[in-house]
């Protein structure tokens, strides 16, 4: 913690007060929904921290950047904390620990939150919470956001807000952390005006895992905004960090560390909108159709606003190697996926030769529960992070279209699995089939672009990230994997002109 965490009167010394709560965060981080190293014990490094400005004096606002080094591969958390003199009961779940010192003392003890928190006579203690369940940091997040403003940096670590739209100095009435995410916490947040008036939500991302360079989920959603477009929320501004990294040669880098957005009440993705559609034995051919423009038009958009770059021959050829890779590891992990070797390779080897569209930003990630319904029933797409499991330069280096396209193609494909194995003996094959041949049409029709006379490319893509498929499902769900390797099988051997 940076010396003006605590005042002159405070018993707590930096250092001490730092190791004391590191302790702590070790037991707690690997509870944690976004925590990835759940294999290994946690060995963590304070990195920096910074502070966020705020006018309530009874609460310190604070964020660590924490390095786990404790598993194979280090990773750099995000962990917004808030430290109070007094324990607050409504916050009493996000609890992470009570550190109590004796005034004097050079040392800070602490008390898992399940304990009773026993100071002493003349002990202190400070309460530290997760931040992102505590208003305190909300209203501090989206201040430093909306008012372009920075921390001080001196605790080594840095945080500066980008505002996107003027005349955005909100006020947060209340906020909630949206449940469920599994690599981020986002926090829904009711704002108001200055002259007091109701906005429409926000929807704040706090990047809990941190990378050098820019967040595609950042740039590409703030390009399509900046552009106009209707097909992402209204960028509301980001927050940009800066911290020690001794692989940079001046020993500093930069990341995203947050993402505002205005919140869509009332939607709902489109997964859950397929599956009640396929359950329901209702055809999903004009969504699919619509959806497939919505994604056309997003395609476009990009192209227009960000590089694109033409498709070289070394370019060609890494594409082409990652997806031999990744077949070779997947007959590996799923040996019965050998039959098809040399169909596999007979469609990349057509892909390879086949005439590529120029590269460009994509989604990276795009399956139907990246996409939201809105009442107005407009397509609206989110999440522009890229697989979570690529490095982040990779995420934000240009693409195939056809990349995206295939996502959501294996997705309905999904969609029917997912029937399958809850509805033994019954098929959604036929709707499947349909809703993918509805949304090639609907981005078809939009783009002007015939998919279908390049298929080999457009299979590869499709076969590559089913082989990925079926790699997670024999690691994760063994009793879904039936569903990528019966779209390897027919992609392989579909019949080619």
């Amino acid at each position: 913690m940076t010396d003006s965490v605590l005042n002159e009167t405070s018993p707590f010394d930096s250092e001490p007060f730092d190791n004391a709560l590191l302790g702590s965060l070790a037991e707690w981080m690997p509870r944690q929904r976004w925590f990835g190293g759940k294999a290994s014990r946690p060995k963590l490094r304070l990195i920096g921290s910074f502070d966020l400005p705020h006018g309530d004096a009874e609460v310190r606002v604070t964020t660590f950047l924490v390095l786990d080094e404790g598993g194979q591969q280090s990773r750099l958390y995000q962990v917004p904390l808030t430290v109070r003199g007094d324990r607050v009961p409504e916050y009493e779940n996000s609890l992470i620990v009570a550190l109590s010192a004796q005034p004097g003392s050079d040392r800070a003890d602490s008390d898992t939150p399940t304990n009773a928190v026993t100071t002493g006579e003349g002990a202190h203690t400070q309460f530290v919470y997760d931040g992102t369940h505590d208003l305190a940091y909300s209203g501090a997040l989206l201040d430093l956001i909306t008012r372009d403003q920075a921390s001080d940096g001196t605790g080594g670590a840095t945080a500066t807000g980008r505002a996107q739209l003027s005349g955005h100095p909100l006020t947060v009435v209340s906020a909630k952390v949206l449940s469920g995410e599994q690599s981020n916490s986002s926090i829904i947040m009711e704002v108001e005006s200055p002259e007091g008036e109701t906005h429409t939500p926000v929807i704040t991302k706090v990047f809990r895992v941190l990378h050098h360079g820019n967040n595609p989920d950042v740039v590409l959603q703030s390009a399509l905004a900046k552009a106009g477009s209707t097909r992402v929320p209204a960028s509301i501004g980001s927050v940009v960090g800066q911290w020690h990294d001794s692989r940079m040669p001046d020993g500093r880098t930069s990341g995203h560390l947050a993402f505002a957005q205005e919140f869509l009440p009332g939607v709902q993705d489109a997964w859950r909108v397929a599956l009640d559609a396929v359950e329901a034995g209702r055809s999903f051919v004009v969504e699919a159709t619509a959806l497939g423009e919505a994604t056309a038009e997003v395609h476009e958009t990009l192209a227009e606003v960000l590089p694109t770059i033409e498709p070289a021959g070394d370019v060609v050829a890494a594409v082409m190697t990652s997806m031999r890779r990744r077949h070779g590891g997947a007959v590996r992990e799923v040996p019965s996926l050998a039959e098809h070797n040399d169909a596999i390779e007979r469609v990349f080897e057509a892909a390879e030769a086949s005439p590529w569209p120029n590269l460009q930003r994509i989604h990276g990630d795009y399956h139907l529960g990246q996409v939201l319904s809105t009442p107005a029933g407009g397509w609206v797409l989110v999440d522009f992070e890229g697989e979570p499991l690529r490095p982040m330069v990779e995420r934000s280096q240009p693409d195939l279209a056809l990349r995206d396209i295939a996502g959501m193609l294996r997705s309905f494909d999904y969609v029917a699995g997912s029937y399958a194995q809850t509805h033994p003996g019954e098929s959604a094959t036929e709707w499947a089939l349909d809703a993918r041949a509805a949304f090639l049409d609907g981005y078809i029709a939009r783009s002007g672009i015939d998919l279908r006379a390049n298929r080999a490319l457009l299979d590869a893509f499709e076969i590559d990230k089913a082989l990925y498929e079926a790699i997670y499902e024999v690691r994760n769900r063994p009793s879904w994997v039936s569903i990528p390797t019966a779209a390897v099988a027919r992609l392989a051997n579909r019949p080619r002109r």
